[in-house]
């Protein structure tokens, strides 16, 4: 797989950024306990295959019909992960998790995957991140690599959410003493976006 330590770290950096997914897994974790937490985190990391499938064989069509058009997505690609970069530089820090109703385990499985599957925010960024890191000349199939590189996408964001769901209440307290952390965890993730833009934009 082409630039797997550049596409992991990348993963990383995003997974752990501050946002509305792994929020939600903590506040979870943090009203319900550690299991509601790592439900939470399976549940947001299922809705991930619906997006890579979509980005996948819309990737693989586009290529097909338009190699220029697909350079063109990458540069786009390109722009977008600065812009990310961007703004989390501008963010004012992590918002507090807020107490969640308790509800059954499979309620909270089930709301966590149609709350990614139908965010079509998610479904735009695999679009535009997922092909900066595909060799249209590989040996595989780009459909191929991009399904292998939403699986990898997949299997970090478990870890990293489920790390999130079961230490809940340990993370909630040290993010409420120190509520600048989440200021230092976007500008490290900022910083991280525009430098990936900016390489893939030069990249030939």
């Amino acid at each position: 797989m082409p630039n797997f330590a550049l596409f992991l770290a990348t993963s990383l950096a995003i997974t752990f950024a501050p946002g509305p997914d792994n929020l939600q897994v903590l506040a979870r974790g943090i009203s319900q306990g550690r299991m509601a937490g790592f439900v939470s985190a399976l549940g947001f990391a299922a809705g991930v295959t619906f997006h890579t499938t979509l980005a996948a064989l819309g990737i693989a069509a586009l290529l097909r019909s338009s190699p220029v058009a697909f350079e063109v997505l990458k540069l786009a690609g390109a722009a977008y992960l600065v812009w990310i970069g961007v703004k989390a530089l501008r963010s004012q820090g992590l918002a507090a998790a807020g107490d969640r109703p308790r509800q059954p385990l499979a309620s909270i499985f089930r709301q966590s995957v149609l709350g990614n599957v139908m965010n079509p925010k998610v479904t735009l960024f695999f679009v535009v991140f997922l092909p900066q890191f595909v060799d249209p000349a590989g040996a595989q199939p780009v459909t191929v690599q991009m399904l292998e590189l939403g699986l990898l996408f997949m299997l970090q964001t478990v870890v990293v959410f489920s790390l999130f769901g079961v230490c809940a209440g340990m993370i909630g307290g040290w993010l409420k003493r120190r509520p600048r952390a989440g200021v230092w965890l976007d500008r490290i993730a900022g910083l991280t976006f525009i430098a990936i833009g900016i390489r893939v934009a030069l990249r030939d």
